[in-house]
């Protein structure tokens, strides 16, 4: 099933049929404890990846490759953040206290409250006290959809539990539904730039990482590990997620570049014109409106590819807004049907952030297929994907009976899928690659580093 799920991504980014003879997939689902094929979205996407990646680099005279994924690894791979340890000690949560479900007067709301300006927002608009308590006291009066709309009107983060059905049926749930999983899009006139032999599928492929969170900076590891220099460009009033900072930072050097002051956005002007790829993670028309949306990319430097990655999409009526992978599974459906499929009440969310982890893999791919359409149409490209329509691509994979009888693996369980890594944060336990190449080695990857450890420019 991953094979099959694999080359209609392939086929559909328009890569050559012959080198999907060259992956081999292993294990079957269920691997995580769930109803969906988790196992077989990571491998599949994993696996789309690292073969592009192997693709690439057989045009660029490197070996030819055959590739291998585990449906087990490449689950664990899916939780990465999981598993991390710093200095044998695990992270604090990512979840502040007030984030997550309670129960409306007439249905269930999801908060995200990780970063504190959507905190405080929360509950500013429920006039309530910081207190997991008082929140549930202050939703128990309203109505799930008139909470959904104040508070998405007030730019904040959060979700209202929706079905499959009903998501299918709104109108935000019919666009996504039109768009592509993975969309390629030309965008621009360049010529085809030659690529040298390499001994990595990415080496010498300038990246700029405007990403934060999980899906972007997944897309940007995976780039790493391939051998592309990664820059990861952020700024100091930025908030962050610092356990999700040090899991997804491996790879990359890091800059800060406060794109509001004039100087900072000449400084990244320079870094794209030297750059081959683009990759941000802002709301649709955020960077627009910085001079740097894909157009003003283009323009900067012609051949870039530019990819974006959006929460709900990039057309309908919520293409602009505010999401994250636990608050696309409650609005689309998945925590109403695991919930159903557990015989549970409460609503129950996926057992990885596999929006997130599935949707950064398929960046990555496109991103690489991209550089595989350039280097031989020229061009500039612009690739789009977005956590709903994964969630699309997921249920597509098929339903797993008795799912949840499959054991939750804790670390003690994983112990040889994990290694031992130096960083700029101490001594690091984090999850191995899925993907295995039978014929290239890959660089080690760079030490993840507290952010701002860098200068914003590219190894000479």
């Amino acid at each position: 099933m991953p094979a099959a799920a694999l080359a209609a991504i392939w086929r559909e980014a328009g890569l050559p049929e012959a080198a999907l003879s060259a992956i081999g997939f292993s294990g079957r689902d269920p691997v995580l404890p769930s109803s969906f094929a988790v196992g077989t979205a990571a491998a599949a996407s994993i696996g789309a990846a690292a073969l592009a990646a192997a693709a690439l680099l057989q045009s660029r005279g490197g070996r030819a490759t055959n590739v291998s994924v585990a449906l087990r690894d490449a689950a664990l791979e899916f939780r990465s953040e999981r598993y991390l340890r710093i200095d044998g000690q695990a992270p604090p949560s990512l979840w502040d206290a007030i984030a997550g479900l309670y129960r409306a007067a007439d249905g269930w709301v999801r908060l995200h409250t990780n970063f504190p300006h959507h905190r405080d927002g929360v509950l500013k608009l429920l006039a309530c006290a910081p207190e997991r308590s008082a929140v549930d006291q202050a939703l128990a009066k309203w109505k799930a959809g008139a909470f959904d709309q104040g508070a998405t009107a007030a730019g904040l983060a959060v979700a209202g539990l929706r079905s499959f059905a009903e998501w299918d049926q709104s109108p935000e749930g019919r666009a996504v539904g039109q768009e592509k999983l993975v969309a390629i899009e030309r965008i621009g006139e360049a010529p085809a730039p030659p690529l040298p032999r390499a001994r990595a599928p990415l080496s010498g492929v300038r990246v700029l990482d405007l990403t934060r969170v999980i899906a972007g900076p997944v897309a940007g590891r995976t780039l790493a590990r391939y051998g592309a220099e990664v820059l990861h460009v952020s700024a100091p009033h930025l908030p962050q997620m610092p356990p999700l900072v040090v899991d997804t930072g491996r790879g990359k050097l890091s800059t800060f570049l406060d794109l509001r002051q004039q100087m900072a956005a000449e400084t990244l002007r320079g870094l794209l014109g030297r750059a081959d790829v683009l990759l941000q993670s802002y709301r649709p028309g955020a960077l627009s409106r910085l001079g740097f949306g894909a157009e003003d990319a283009a323009r900067i430097r012609p051949g870039i590819i530019y990819a974006s990655l959006s929460a709900y999409g990039f057309s309908g009526p919520w293409a602009g807004r505010r999401g994250f992978d636990s608050l696309v599974q409650t609005a689309s459906g998945f925590n109403q049907a695991e919930a159903e499929a557990a015989a549970e009440e409460k609503p129950k969310p996926l057992p990885a952030q596999a929006l997130d982890h599935g949707s950064g893999q398929l960046l990555a791919f496109g991103i690489i297929a991209a550089l595989v359409r350039r280097a031989t149409e020229g061009g500039s490209w612009h690739v789009k994907v977005s956590l709903a329509r994964t969630g699309l691509w997921l249920r597509s994979l098929g339903r797993i009976a008795e799912g949840f009888r499959c054991p939750d693996p804790g670390a003690e369980e994983i112990a040889d899928r994990l290694e031992e890594v130096a960083s700029g944060f101490g001594p690091l336990t984090v999850v191995r690659p899925a993907a295995e190449f039978s014929a290239i080695r890959l660089p080690p990857m760079r030490p993840a580093m507290p952010l701002g450890s860098h200068p914003p420019r590219f190894p000479a």
